[in-house]
């Protein structure tokens, strides 16, 4: 079956691969690996740009990417949100306010890319990998559009409360927990050529 498969990045990244020596991770060719009978036509990548200290590292994993023929990055971005401490113990006068910052337009694009793909026939099979809830009318939609497609959730996350995602798993047609063994061996080579005459280099401690 042709298959597209849409990856909510800091899903994957905060649910699979954070505090591992993993990080370098070739996406063509883990999901090669876990859909070795599918026809992958494309991996969407959705994620948005870091900025301070993990910056570097994003960039470099970015540039890594870009060469493979399968993966598409689509960015979103980050927005500073106002926080009110929640300490109960902190000394300032009133409450603390500070700013985080938030991603945004990641759902939304997954929704709108899994609808067009949907409309235009790109592909018969959807590999959904994200446990967030606000994905739940993308699916339905496809659904209801085209019944006869399928639409397979794998869920990132070593942690069982997490990995629950009650209604993700209830709206697509199967759902699965996505399997870390895999991870370790779909790694980028540590030095590898770019391209356009240089080289890609693993970032120190992945």
């Amino acid at each position: 079956m042709r298959t597209n498969v849409y990856v909510d990045g800091f899903n994957l990244y905060y649910g699979a691969v954070k505090d591992t020596k993993f990080k370098w991770l070739n996406l063509q060719r883990y999901f090669e690996l876990l859909r070795p009978h599918d026809d992958i036509q494309t991996v969407y990548y959705f994620t948005a740009e870091m900025s301070g200290s993990h910056r570097a590292h994003q960039m470099t994993y970015f540039s890594a990417l870009a060469t493979l023929p399968k993966v598409e990055i689509i960015f979103g971005k980050f927005k500073l949100k106002t926080i009110t401490c929640g300490v109960k113990a902190c000394n300032f006068p009133g409450r603390k306010l500070f700013q985080m910052p938030e991603e945004k337009r990641t759902d939304v694009h997954i929704a709108l890319r899994m609808a067009r793909d949907c409309w235009e026939d790109a592909c018969d099979r959807f590999i959904l990998v994200s446990g967030d809830s606000d994905l739940v009318p993308a699916v339905n939609l496809v659904k209801e559009i085209a019944p006869e497609k399928q639409v397979i959730v794998y869920i990132p996350s070593r942690n069982p409360i997490r990995g629950a995602a009650v209604e993700l798993r209830a709206a697509a047609d199967k759902s699965r927990i996505l399997p870390n063994v895999l991870i370790r061996k779909a790694q980028f080579q540590d030095k590898f050529p770019d391209g356009f005459g240089g080289f890609v280099c693993k970032p120190p401690h992945w």
